[in-house]
């Protein structure tokens, strides 16, 4: 009787390359010799993820994968990205020399490489396109199913496809299969089948098989790069190097937190009930300092009762016009905003405020990835001082920080699991893309025998 482990090699895991080739010397010199590597990879798998940490140059290697795909093909590269995202990437174009256009429709599309908001994919045509990228495109979580699927039909026959996350799943390797889908490598459902079991009676409880963990890693390090550090693949680049992260606790009606469970409706009760004094030490903390801060929401009212504790504070909310939201998140960016207002569903995707080493969150809602990469926009690569989370809550709520430490930890783990199996995999895959081929030119005209007279 045939192993599963039979079964499994008999499977085409490995995903065949559909790209192209680009000599290293003819990639942008201002790009790391890590980045180089990842780019040509990307090139020569042709539908792949980058899977990059915060601050190791996701922008400037779409760009330069965008750019490439276009002149190959003579198509444009549309690149779908969050609100306020693509001025921030068009200025980073300018700066490796690399013109992209951003378009509201389909009219605006210019030769080469165009960005667009997510929510604007609608007014595109794909077909107009032999490339996509998705930016930061762990939002594919984030969106209703309805959205994500949109975006897995209507770029099915895209032939260049590529993805760019920090983290495309924290602490749920499921959402691994959200960009397998979407590059059209394998469906989050034959990925499950094949590596995972159902654990338990809840359907979003999935591990992986003991005898599939090898070549789950395997085949994940045939269309990805995962790398948190480029000390992971072997490079000596300087400068990545991320300074102290500190997470403070304030519990503003009590000195401990409540450890029974409570249910989802009398948590979010408990916010209510301590809206106004959380507000208040959060508007505290801000107002008695004179640096830059980022104060994050759940709830509506959080959000205007704390713009109106802080005089200077600037509010970014969902009702907002685009170019508002724009405006305000770009000007935070620049230091031109000291307090900015908002969620993490609104700004915690894809924005670089290096700037800013402070923020308070104020309402916090079940999801890890988006406390993740709210932190995950001051703390990154290229921060040059210590991060200051603060936590404020209600006593009622229960044991917040512990649970997102809990988190935190798991998503290490994970992050270690997939460095441990893909490390030398991708290791080896990058090496053979960064060959340098020397081209044969032939001087002297080759003679073959005349095989006629050793018959003979």
């Amino acid at each position: 009787m045939e192993s599963y482990s039979d079964f499994l090699n008999h499977k085409d895991i490995v995903v065949k390359a559909c790209g192209f080739e680009v000599n290293r010397n003819d990639l942008n010199p201002m790009l790391y010799d890590f980045q180089k590597d990842i780019v040509r990879f990307a090139l020569m798998k042709g539908r792949s993820a980058i899977f990059a940490e915060c601050g190791l140059g996701k922008t400037p290697m779409q760009l330069e994968w965008a750019n490439h795909v276009a002149s190959h093909t003579g198509k444009p590269v549309l690149i779908l990205a969050p609100l306020a995202v693509a001025a921030q990437t068009q200025r980073e174009g300018y700066k490796f020399h690399i013109p992209v256009t951003i378009c509201e429709t389909r009219d605006d599309v210019k030769p080469g490489v165009n960005i667009t908001n997510y929510e604007k994919m609608e007014h595109f045509v794909a077909d107009d396109f032999s490339g996509v990228v998705l930016d930061e495109s762990s939002i594919l979580k984030s969106f209703t199913s309805k959205t994500r699927y949109a975006l897995i039909d209507m770029w099915a026959k895209t032939p260049y496809k590529l993805c760019c996350t920090a983290t495309p799943a924290p602490n749920d390797h499921m959402e691994l299969g959200n960009h397998s889908e979407f590059l059209g490598i394998m469906t989050r459902a034959e990925m499950l089948a094949m590596y995972f079991v159902h654990d338990g009676s809840r359907t979003s409880q999935w591990r992986l098989k003991g005898h599939a963990v090898d070549v789950f890693w395997q085949w994940m390090a045939s269309w990805s790069v995962m790398i948190t550090n480029p000390i992971d693949l072997g490079y000596h680049e300087h400068g990545y190097d991320l300074p102290n992260l500190h997470i403070h606790e304030i519990i503003v009606d009590g000195d401990e937190p409540v450890h029974e469970e409570l249910s989802l409706t009398e948590r979010r009760q408990a916010r209510k009930d301590s809206l106004e004094l959380r507000c208040q030490r959060a508007a505290d903390l801000v107002n008695n300092s004179d640096e830059q801060w980022i104060c994050w929401c759940d709830l509506n009212n959080e959000s205007k009762t704390l713009t109106d504790d802080i005089p200077d504070a600037v509010e970014v909310k969902g009702s907002d016009k685009d170019t508002h939201k724009k405006k305000a998140m770009l000007d935070f960016a620049n230091s031109d905003v000291r307090a900015l207002v908002t969620k993490p569903k609104i700004a915690g995707f894809g924005m670089n405020w290096q700037s800013c080493h402070n923020m308070v969150f104020v309402g916090l809602s079940d999801s890890f990835e988006a406390y993740y990469q709210a932190v995950r926009r001051c703390y990154r690569f290229g921060q040059e001082h210590e991060v200051h989370v603060y936590i404020i809550i209600s006593a009622k709520e229960g044991c917040v920080k512990e649970n997102i430490e809990r988190k935190q930890d798991d998503a290490l783990v994970m992050q270690h699991e997939m460095l441990k199996y893909t490390k030398e995999i991708t290791k080896k895959e990058l090496r053979k893309t960064s060959r340098l081929y020397t081209p044969y030119n032939p001087t002297v005209e080759m003679k073959l025998p005349n095989w006629e007279e050793f018959v003979a």
